[in-house]
């Protein structure tokens, strides 16, 4: 969906390449951003403006392999908007706002949103108050959410990330839930929205990228899934709101900015890719005074488990806390494979009773006591009874961890701080 303009600008495709075309004769009438279109063999085909010369305009076009041809007449669009309804919950759409799953057209709404638009100003947004039950146990007592935070999810591949989101999902207290899925595996889609969403595919609204669609595909999804969330908070609701990955993002708008000619300056990044990354997010939080929220979480799949990744540290700095996933935990067996020692809420404090404060705090003594003698327990140079505290975290952790195991099948916890005393209360 876009918006036309009242005078048709058309121009002609001067130069074909495998990723992009270069258009002569528009020049004067578009800007970055602005959606052009051009009708191919297989229907009408979009692209979009992503380098402005004097002599043409480099296109990436939204589909895979184009039809585009030398000679062809490409007329301006103007910048994409989408008009979101109530009635598209329960739907799934692609980027471009169309449905594909087989449910009919969507009826569009009365009015239109961008998929770039502006963050809210900063002294006129909502303070985040209050505080959000998850149903995760780990996440309620360590790692607190508020609504209208936004928090990241860091892991790489296989860490059970995509499981920890579906659990999210289920979160009470969202009157609308905003998913982007991009990049992900075509398999995966389905059983993501059938299982993993289940009853609560009724009140989601499901942006679909997948990893074999275009780089401007995978890199509008965040996008067009940010303006449908903008849409219904500021009609009121408390929106939630899931990404799929911000890296994947990020290497799609890597890979638009080299078809645009930018240099790559942090392992193979755009400048661009950089001021991006902060827009987009920025765009999730409270809104104005007097309308809704958007509770964003981004998964962030770090790179060969560089947590120091030039992604993952851009993202970490934006957000307002963030979840370590450990590959080492999960291979224990331990689900969620939350790392607690590294994973922080900025705004726990706001949660926490005083009581909670302290004793959260001791609880991570206890496990960083744990953790950092590990390799001497495992020599047998630990002797009971020689250090107190130790002797503590031994007995104590373990019971811990196993208070906190949880999978996607088990009932969401209603009081995470009573069902951890439950547990340690009972006998070993």
């Amino acid at each position: 969906m876009a918006s036309e303009s009242l005078v048709r600008c058309t121009g002609t495709v001067a130069t074909v390449s495998p990723t992009a075309y270069r258009v002569s004769g528009l020049s004067p009438f578009v800007r970055l951003g602005d959606a052009v279109a051009f009708a191919g063999e297989s229907g009408e085909q979009m692209g979009e403006v992503v380098r402005v010369e004097r002599t043409g305009v480099t296109v990436k076009p939204f589909g895979v392999g184009g039809d585009a041809r030398l000679g062809l007449k490409v007329r301006r669009v103007g910048a994409l908007r989408f008009s979101p309804d109530p009635c598209w919950r329960g739907r799934v759409i692609d980027a471009l706002c169309r449905p594909v799953d087989g449910l009919g057209a969507l009826p569009p709404g009365r009015t239109s949103v961008t998929a770039d638009a502006d963050p809210p100003a900063a002294l006129k947004r909502a303070r985040v108050k209050g505080a959000l039950k998850t149903g995760v146990k780990a996440i309620d007592i360590f790692c607190p959410i508020c609504p209208g935070q936004r928090i990241g999810i860091f892991a790489g591949s296989g860490v059970g990330k995509s499981t920890l989101l579906a659990m999210l999902a289920e979160a009470k207290g969202f009157d609308t839930v905003v998913i982007a899925l991009v990049g992900e595996r075509g398999r995966e889609v389905r059983e993501f929205i059938e299982e993993s969403l289940g009853a609560n595919r009724a009140r989601a609204v499901t942006v679909v990228a997948t990893g074999d669609e275009s780089p401007m595909m995978r890199r509008l999804a965040p996008k067009t899934a940010m303006a449908i969330a903008e849409w219904f908070r500021d009609r009121g609701d408390a929106v939630l709101l899931i990404v799929d990955s911000a890296t994947r993002y990020a290497h799609a708008a890597r890979d638009v900015a080299l078809a645009a000619g930018e240099p790559a300056v942090a392992r193979g990044y755009a400048p661009s890719v950089f001021s991006d990354l902060p827009k987009l997010l920025e765009r999730a939080g409270p809104g104005l005074e007097g309308s809704g929220s958007i509770t964003g979480i981004f998964s962030v799949l770090v790179d060969g488990d560089d947590h120091n990744d030039p992604v993952a540290d851009t993202i970490r700095g934006t957000l307002d806390g963030h979840i370590v996933l450990d590959r080492r935990i999960a291979a224990q067996g331990r689900y969620p494979a939350i790392d607690l020692g590294v994973s922080l809420s900025r705004l726990a404090h706001q949660v926490w009773t005083p009581e909670q404060r302290v004793l959260v705090g001791k609880l991570r003594e206890l496990i960083g006591r744990f953790e950092e003698t590990r390799d001497l327990r495992a020599m047998g140079a630990y002797r009971p009874g020689s250090d107190p505290d130790l002797d503590q975290a031994v007995l104590m952790v373990p019971r811990i961890y196993d208070a906190l195991v949880q999978s996607p099948g088990v009932k969401p916890s209603e009081d995470a701080f009573r069902d951890l005393a439950t547990a340690l209360q009972k006998p070993k």
